[in-house]
């Protein structure tokens, strides 16, 4: 096995990893083409809104820099990309479907806030998570809500193993 261990500007203590996308070039074009496919129908903010927030989450500064890069582009404000980070005591910047995906998105990404026990209604996305974003979304929206969060958990699950650069460090 070999590992890219080149360092550059920017790369942090340890610097890249490797790149992924040039050794796995099937899996990279299987990942754009599942991304173009989770975003279908729903509202672009709300798309950067939950790719900041899951990545926020895995500490991943490749698609941070990425997705604030891409919302700033699309017209979001300074304050909510501010306040996503703790966007529940800063509720009225944003529509309670806003609130909703972002409560999903969190839910899903980290996977601890339900019990383990089906019975007891879990399976570790808390059942109000789900129902929050149910009330809000309609049935084909949320499917394309849940497969947008874990596509780009995925994502983030990439760029922090592979070390990926924020470009804007480059």
């Amino acid at each position: 096995m070999t590992t890219n261990t080149t360092t550059g500007q920017g790369a942090g203590p340890h610097g890249p990893r490797l790149n992924w996308s040039e050794h796995a070039p099937e899996v990279f074009k299987a990942m754009l083409r599942l991304e173009t496919a989770a975003r279908k129908g729903l509202d672009p903010a709300l798309v950067e809104l939950v790719k900041i927030r899951a990545s926020q989450l895995n500490h991943c500064a490749y698609c941070l820099d990425m997705h604030i890069t891409d919302a700033r582009k699309a017209g979001e404000t300074e304050q909510r990309i501010y306040f996503l980070n703790a966007w529940e005591e800063a509720a009225e910047a944003y529509t309670e479907k806003e609130q909703a995906a972002l409560a999903l998105t969190e839910a899903v990404t980290v996977l601890t806030g339900g019990t383990s026990q089906p019975e007891a209604g879990g399976g570790f996305v808390p059942d109000a998570a789900y129902e929050r974003a149910a009330a809000h979304f309609e049935d084909a929206e949320l499917a394309q809500l849940i497969a947008l969060i874990a596509t780009i958990n995925a994502w983030n699950r990439f760029g922090v193993t592979c070390r990926l650069t924020p470009e804007s460090l480059k």
